[in-house]
């Protein structure tokens, strides 16, 4: 429809046509008014009934909510109406009729629950709140590509097809490959690490991860999308500099680009940019602060993982973005270097928000002989990933990055309760489609 005519567009003295979703019909007896809603907002449709026909007014006034029509008409102001206008129609189709029974509410008056929303997705983003928060995903991202680029990166693709797990264990998708075993991949770390040892030496992907992993919770997903960047010649600490930098740089674009969504979601008042200066506590720091705090059944000691118990009660103390530096090497991949005066710590570091984790990252181990003794001692054959180790062999610097979920990014930035909410069709234990 060329001539289509949006309805935050429309202004008195206009002859439009404007198309959309039936949103709300007010039949007053000799006047009704007609909501019509596309993606910019609701333009108000009077339809005074001894002035037009009765054909064009029974027309518009049987159809049922979220119909499709087309309306076209004269612009005429009206303080009273959702915009300040409304439309005098001359001619109304409707493209394509509702059933009068909707499985969801698109217009919020009636709630539904979240099993719902996504069965109906479609349905569901017709509602303002979903929405928005997929607008200020798309900022999110569009804010990151441009950072990275800002930072000297090339973005980069990478398979999700492979033959082995990135970090071997159990957390993989199997799939039947022209009669070979393979695996959807949980990561494009061992690439990315590839490609930084190539002429390209910066890299960032955007892109689907695939873990098979059991957890069904407001936090967990099996297909997310992960903000992964990697440089060669920058360690750990300069590694960390860029992950502040990216995260307070899609906040910033988020308050500048996305007021009316922030509005919409409730946050404009409360939506601020992290501070410079995140804070670095040492993985030791970290397990003494969760101890001293009383959250766990048992006190941690080194080599424990961070249950969600220690993380929330760090989390409510540090009450910002902060790392955590220097974890146990037992506990980091095969491909994280280990600090060179102490084996036992590695150059590992998570940047956290206080509600969760957002980031894993570290200088990676770019000597071969080491590389080939961290397999072993994690048990990983080295030589089903020799497409990855002989590289090492051929000049590999020094090199640090870092992966990040974009979903969990949403999570905290947005306060929403389920990781399912950040994306449009997730997929978990129970949710294969739509």
């Amino acid at each position: 429809m060329e001539d289509r005519t949006h309805a935050a567009d429309a202004e008195p003295g206009m002859s439009v046509t404007v198309a959309g979703w039936v949103h709300e019909i007010r039949d007053l007896g000799g006047i009704a008014f007609l909501i019509l809603r596309d993606r910019t907002g609701k333009i108000q449709i009077k339809f005074e009934k001894d002035e037009l026909p009765d054909e064009l007014v029974e027309r518009a006034l049987s159809v049922h909510r979220e119909s499709v029509l087309s309306v076209t008409g004269e612009v005429f102001e009206e303080e009273r109406a959702p915009t300040g206008v409304e439309v005098v129609p001359s001619e109304i189709e409707v493209i394509a009729a509702a059933d009068p029974e909707l499985p969801l509410d698109p217009s919020g008056k009636v709630g539904a629950d979240l099993s719902t929303r996504l069965d109906n997705r479609t349905l569901d983003l017709r509602r303002d709140e979903p929405r928005a928060i997929f607008e200020i995903r798309s900022e999110v991202l569009r804010a990151a590509r441009e950072t990275f680029r800002d930072l000297g990166s090339t973005e980069i693709t990478t398979p999700k097809i492979v033959a082995t797990g990135t970090e071997g264990g159990t957390e993989l998708f199997p799939i039947t490959y022209f009669g070979q075993e393979a695996f959807m991949n949980q990561s494009p770390q061992l690439f990315k690490q590839l490609l930084a040892a190539s002429g390209l030496e910066r890299v960032f992907e955007i892109g689907p991860i695939f873990r098979a992993e059991e957890h069904n919770t407001p936090r967990h997903l099996n297909e997310a999308t992960s903000i992964d960047f990697e440089s060669a010649f920058i360690d750990a600490d300069e590694a960390m500099d860029v992950a502040e930098t990216f995260v307070r740089s899609v906040y910033e674009a988020v308050q500048e680009n996305c007021q009316d969504e922030l509005e919409t979601l409730g946050l404009a008042d409360s939506f601020t940019v992290p501070e410079a200066g995140f804070p670095r506590i040492t993985y030791e720091e970290a397990i003494q602060r969760a101890n001293a705090a009383g959250v766990v059944d048992e006190q941690l000691t080194w080599g424990d993982d961070l249950p969600t118990e220690a993380e929330k009660a760090l989390g409510e103390e540090m009450d910002q973005h902060y790392f955590i530096t220097n974890w146990p090497a037992s506990v980091k991949p095969f491909y994280i270097k280990d600090e060179d005066d102490d084996p036992e710590v590695s150059t590992g570091f998570d940047l956290n928000h206080p509600r969760m984790e957002l980031v894993s990252g570290g200088q990676r181990e770019h000597r071969y002989e080491e590389l080939v003794e961290g397999f072993e001692a994690q048990g990983l054959d080295p030589a089903a990933f020799e497409y990855y180790t002989k590289m090492f062999k051929y000049g590999m610097p020094p090199h640090a990055g870092w992966g990040m979920g974009a979903e969990r990014l949403l999570v905290t930035m947005l306060d929403l309760d389920n990781i399912r909410e950040a994306v449009i069709f997730p997929r978990d234990r129970s949710r294969l489609s739509p």
